[in-house]
C-alpha cells in the first residue's frame, strides 16, 4: 500500500511517499503554504494521484504528556479538509519530536541554515511516516484464527 505522509508546517507541508509495499518513506516534496488553503491541498491531491498513494497519513504534534495542543488541533481539522480535497483515507498519526529529529539529523550531516530549511519538512514528514509504517507492519493482524 502507497501511502503519502504530511508534516503541517505553517510556511511548508513536508510531504513523504512510501515504497508500493508500504515498508520504506522517502522525502517527496515540499508544498509551499500560501494564502489559498483549499489550493495548497489541490496540489497535495495532484502529487497524491502522482504517486498513486492509497492513504494520506498526517503528523499530528501532540504534547509530549499526550494532550492535544493548539497545533495538534488545528491538524486534526486540517485531516479533516484534505480528506474532503483529496479523495483518499487519511489517518492521522502522533508526530511528537519528528521536527527535532530531522533538525538533529540535518545537524549532524552539516546541512545549515536555508539549505536546512529547505529539507527539513520534507524529513519530518518521512520520519513520521516510517513510523506509521512501522507501526502498521508491527501490529498484529485483525484475523483471527
Amino acid at each position: 500500500m502507497r501511502a503519502i505522509g504530511l508534516d503541517l508546517g505553517t510556511k511548508r507541508i513536508g510531504v513523504a511517499l512510501s515504497n508500493s509495499e508500504g515498508t520504506l518513506a522517502t522525502p517527496y516534496g515540499v508544498v509551499p503554504r500560501t494564502r489559498d488553503r483549499a489550493g495548497d491541498h489541490r496540489r497535495i491531491a495532484e502529487m497524491a494521484a502522482e504517486a498513486e498513494a492509497e492513504v494520506v497519513v498526517v503528523g499530528v504534534p501532540y504534547h509530549l504528556d499526550g494532550r492535544l495542543s493548539p497545533n495538534a488541533r488545528a491538524a486534526l481539522a486540517e485531516a479533516r479538509q484534505l480528506g474532503v480535497t483529496v479523495g483518499l483515507p487519511v489517518e492521522t498519526y502522533d508526530e511528537r519530536l519528528t521536527t527535532v529529529s530531522a533538525e538533529r539529523s540535518l545537524r549532524d550531516m552539516n546541512i545549515r541554515g536555508p539549505a536546512r530549511r529547505k529539507v527539513v519538512d520534507q524529513l519530518a514528514a518521512t520520519v513520521m511516516l516510517q513510523a506509521w509504517l512501522d507501526r502498521r507492519r508491527d501490529r498484529p493482524s485483525d484475523e483471527t484464527t
